[in-house]
């Protein structure tokens, strides 16, 4: 795979930032690309490793050595066929995936992975650029319905599976435009909206048809579409977000992290914000709680708003600086990362835990906190304040909304909230009614999202047609 010595010839080189300073002024993806040949290099680090473990890493299970041989070999237009055979949307996940696919690399056991990444973000980037890239229409209809409920990554990948089978497909999106958290959570200086657009237009011309505004279970009724439709696929993701009972909780200016992520979304796409009071952080000290991905976008989001100072705080410990590979190795790591919107100028804590939310006259002031032990019990003495003019909650999706929707359709629950059904199957409790992503699985990433949505299809195709020739 690749250069036999590459590995030993080719030092990792991967793709860089623009300086904060310059990146905080826009919200434009600021990510520089390598060049063709540069990423042709690092495709030739990918060894012979005998048992590559970046097939299981990744959750779609990519054919990874094998595009990056071909892209070594400069055959650019096979390599985007081969990643497009597992993967819907390359050019999401090559922006916005934690790549455990490197963490799984053989080259990781020495800090210097192939950058997989990269090259499967160049190759989608290359395949739009030389049109490669073309709608799938199929050659025949089935004459079959079927009812996607949710436009994000596990609802759009399972309507393109379909769609191209020859099924008629219709998905069904509250907003007014599809994608999800992909749209509508992940700012545009992460992943550019476009992108989106493009692939929407795509599923258009291979016969889905797109429903938005259409919130089902608040206008209309759920069971309407499993009378209407042969199968519905349940893609709503998990929405119901962690909440934090503290005193202080009501004061105006505490927000959860997806009430004050959408509506710069919208502003940045021109799109009206709805009647919801404006969430700003300019001239703000901003507080956010909760350590994860969501969290980052909301610094992020922050510094470009104008805030005067970001905090993130974490109630789990600061984890360590560097894996040990023996033990974690092939599987993802806990470790320290910083992001990019944290290195932009946010201030992290850990071992963090809020105890009341201070306020004045209605409005939030400061927060005071506690530090926690290992056992994430309150250290005594330690408490402290930190000013704070906005928090942002980004602790988290605990369920999907069991309000209207799933209630309706009466689908049974998992102990932990979500729609119960397995991987085998993807069915529901209900006749005719699947499910997939967040939404099946609990709060995850969008390769996971992907990969159910690809696997929903097929399940739903063999339960149409009693055969089915789409690939898992």
């Amino acid at each position: 795979m690749g250069k036999i010595t590459g590995f030993l010839e080719i030092d990792r080189q991967d793709r860089k930032y623009l300086p904060a300073s310059d990146r905080v002024r826009n919200y434009k993806e600021f990510v520089i690309p390598l060049t063709d040949d540069a990423v042709r290099n690092q495709a030739a680090r990918c060894m012979d490793c005998g048992i590559p473990y970046c097939h299981n890493g990744c959750p779609v299970n990519n054919q990874i050595p094998d595009w990056n041989d071909l892209v070594y070999r400069a055959d650019w237009e096979e390599a985007c066929r081969n990643l497009h055979s597992t993967n819907n949307f390359p050019e999401f996940t090559g922006r916005i995936c934690p790549a455990p696919c490197e963490a799984s690399c053989t080259l990781n056991l020495t800090d210097a992975p192939v950058t997989i990444k990269t090259i499967e973000c160049t190759i989608v980037d290359r395949g739009w650029k030389e049109g490669w890239i073309v709608p799938q229409i199929p050659a025949q209809k089935t004459g079959k319905k079927v009812a996607i409920v949710g436009g994000g990554p596990a609802g759009l990948a399972a309507a393109q599976q379909l769609a191209r089978r020859g099924h008629d497909v219709h998905l069904f999106e509250k907003n007014q435009k599809a994608g999800g958290l992909l749209r509508y959570g992940i700012p545009d200086f992460k992943m550019e909206k476009t992108l989106i657009d493009r692939r929407v237009e795509q599923m258009e011309a291979e016969g889905v048809t797109f429903h938005y505004g259409a919130h089902i279970g608040a206008g209309k009724d759920a069971k309407e579409l499993t009378a209407e439709f042969d199968a519905v696929i349940l893609t709503g993701g998990s929405e119901k977000p962690r909440d934090l009972p503290v005193e202080g909780r009501e004061l105006s200016g505490v927000h959860f992290a997806m009430e004050f992520l959408p509506q710069q979304n919208r502003r940045v796409s021109d799109e009206p914000i709805g009647q919801v009071e404006p969430i700003l952080a300019g001239g703000k000290h901003v507080v956010v709680i909760g350590g994860g991905d969501t969290g980052s976008d909301c610094i992020g989001t922050s510094f470009r708003q104008g805030a005067v100072s970001v905090t993130q705080l974490e109630i789990m410990p600061a984890p360590p600086e560097k894996e040990n590979k023996l033990l974690t190795w092939p599987d993802w790591p806990l470790k320290m990362r910083t992001s990019s919107s944290q290195a932009e100028g946010a201030t992290r804590d850990f071992a963090v835990m809020t105890r009341r939310i201070i306020g004045k006259d209605g409005h939030v002031t400061a927060i005071e906190c506690i530090r926690v032990d290992e056992k994430m019990q309150p250290v005594e003495g330690s408490e402290f304040e930190i000013k704070a003019d906005l928090v942002l909650l980004a602790m988290g999706f605990v369920h999907p909304v069991h309000e209207g929707m799933l209630k309706e359709l009466g689908v049974e629950l998992d102990p932990r909230g979500n729609i119960a059904a397995d991987t085998a199957t993807y069915k529901s409790s209900v006749d005719k009614v699947f499910t997939a992503g967040d939404m099946r699985r609990g709060q995850s990433l969008v390769v996971w999202a992907i990969r159910e949505g690809r696997q929903a299809a097929r399940e739903v195709d063999l339960f149409l047609m009693g055969e089915t020739r789409l690939p898992r």
